[in-house]
């Protein structure tokens, strides 16, 4: 199994279906949202050295999974920046390590633009902590903001 990692911006033809899997994955039926939403969001990450960036996972070729990074994930914390969000893997390639590539590259490119810290908010932080993220903030039913500390470019 070949997994490559590459910006979605290099492969518009995904656009639609990376908009589908997060639209389905963690908007569908809820109001204001649609897939049309997240294609226009999608579209703004163009270019590689700033955010918001979005990367694409190809097993064999084909796409398996994406993840994000964004400005702010959280309206009541503008001040928490840069925010990893919509990881997102197809689920016949989950527990195969597609997930784990992308958040690693994700970490890796927001390393690159001279962050020094990432955030996210997931309801599994056993999950991050393997990649050095605590507990930043924690809120009921498990879901909790988790910090990623970066190193220094």
């Amino acid at each position: 199994m070949g997994i490559s990692i590459d910006h979605l911006f290099g492969h518009p033809e995904h656009l639609g279906l990376v908009a589908r899997w997060i639209y389905n994955e963690f908007w569908a039926g809820k109001a204001g949202y649609s897939v049309e939403t997240f294609e226009d969001l999608l579209r703004q990450a163009n270019e590689p050295d700033h955010i918001p960036l979005s990367l694409v996972a190809y097993v064999d070729g084909q796409p398996a999974g994406t993840v994000n990074l964004i400005q702010c994930d959280s309206q009541r914390r503008p001040n928490l920046f840069p925010w990893l969000a919509a990881l997102v893997v197809v689920p016949v390639h989950r527990r195969k390590g597609v997930g784990s590539l992308l958040v690693r590259r994700l970490v890796s490119e927001a390393e690159r633009l001279g962050f020094e810290e990432l955030f996210l908010g997931t309801d599994i932080p056993s999950y991050y902590a393997a990649f050095g993220a605590n507990i930043h903030e924690r809120f009921e039913d498990n879901l909790c903001i988790m910090r990623i500390p970066l190193r220094a470019p």
